[in-house]
């Protein structure tokens, strides 16, 4: 019996040390262990020009470091024209390949003929992601995002890294492949969540089955030079707010704090992007969609001396993908 619990005693010794060997992404990068280093990043830029405005607020008023273009959309132009006087803004391409607006509407960039899968009766983009799904190939994914990429180069910037509005690349295992693929072919980074993804599990719906894939993918995406995520919180565009019309944007920038300290405590330690949607919403913006709240919680938020206090105080790191791809350049942690 002694000799049995030695044994036992000895192999969760050897599972304590395997454990405590595991770095998170953001140690092998050269971060401190047991630190928390957050990407905060905008969504939605070049949607419109409530959405351009809404991040550059949050960037230059506020504490959000990071974006990403959705390159089919009306006011790209106007907002890689602000790049090109603010080139230091840390952009990447949110890859687009759903349209689920009711009334306001783009098409993929590859057009009809090329990507027929990916479009509806409309002549647009399908309004959702189990739509996309259903009706294109991984094939025509892979053709839209490649020309995503290449109208980025042509206007003039090259992408801090890719992403996925709606998460539809992230639909199936096959348009994972595909993205990643395009990733490491162009040597941009992507956002991918290969580490514990504690939160993006419990949050999303992540399928069991998919866990060692992901891992497995998030470690293709390492040793093929580029940085992993750890995690992802992507949880504030379901923040619920007050109804009550006679909400002043003071009230509503304190309740959004809130609910940002308060999910953010629960990231473990590593790498974490935590995305928004920052607008600045019009007049106009009612006629996109309903979301202009949640949106403008967002911007208020990130433009919160109680917000950037809170980052301060917690000694959260920020840091934007172009910091981290230099930084996968010169690590020597396999």
């Amino acid at each position: 019996m002694q000799k049995r619990l030695a044994v036992v005693f000895i192999l969760l010794l050897l599972f304590s040390a395997v454990q405590s060997q595991e770095l998170t992404y953001s140690e092998r990068l050269g971060f401190p262990k047991g630190s928390k280093v957050i990407i905060l990043h905008v969504d939605d830029v070049g949607m419109s020009w409530d959405s351009n405005q809404g991040a550059i607020q949050a960037m230059e008023s506020g504490v959000a470091n990071s974006l990403s273009i959705m390159m089919p959309c009306p006011w790209v132009p106007g907002f890689v024209h602000y790049m090109k006087e603010h080139p230091n803004v840390d952009a990447g391409l949110h890859l687009t390949l759903t349209s689920e607006w009711k009334d306001y509407r783009w098409a993929p960039l590859s057009g009809r003929p090329a990507v027929p899968g990916l479009v509806d009766q409309e002549g647009a983009m399908w309004r959702s992601v189990e739509l996309v799904a259903q009706n294109a190939s991984p094939d025509e994914v892979e053709t839209e995002i490649r020309e995503q990429v290449r109208r980025a180069r042509e206007m003039g910037f090259e992408p801090t890294h890719l992403d996925s509005h709606m998460g539809t690349l992230f639909a199936t295992l096959e348009f994972i492949e595909r993205y990643v693929k395009v990733g490491i072919e162009t040597k941009i980074p992507l956002m991918f969540p290969g580490g514990h993804a504690t939160m993006i599990t419990k949050t999303s719906g992540v399928p069991a089955e998919w866990n060692e894939p992901l891992k497995a993918t998030g470690k293709k995406i390492w040793d093929a030079g580029l940085p992993v995520l750890d995690d992802i919180h992507n949880i504030s565009y379901d923040f619920e707010y007050p109804k009550d019309e006679n909400l002043s944007d003071e009230q509503l920038q304190k309740l959004a704090t809130e609910k940002y300290i308060a999910t953010m405590r629960q990231l473990k330690p590593g790498l974490s992007m935590v995305i928004m949607h920052c607008t600045a919403p019009s007049e106009v913006f009612k006629h996109i969609g309903s979301s202009g709240r949640v949106r403008k919680a967002d911007m208020l938020a990130m433009t919160d001396p109680a917000f950037r206090k809170f980052l301060k105080d917690e000694k959260i790191i920020l840091a934007t993908w172009r910091e981290l791809k230099q930084l996968r350049e010169k690590a020597v942690v396999k």
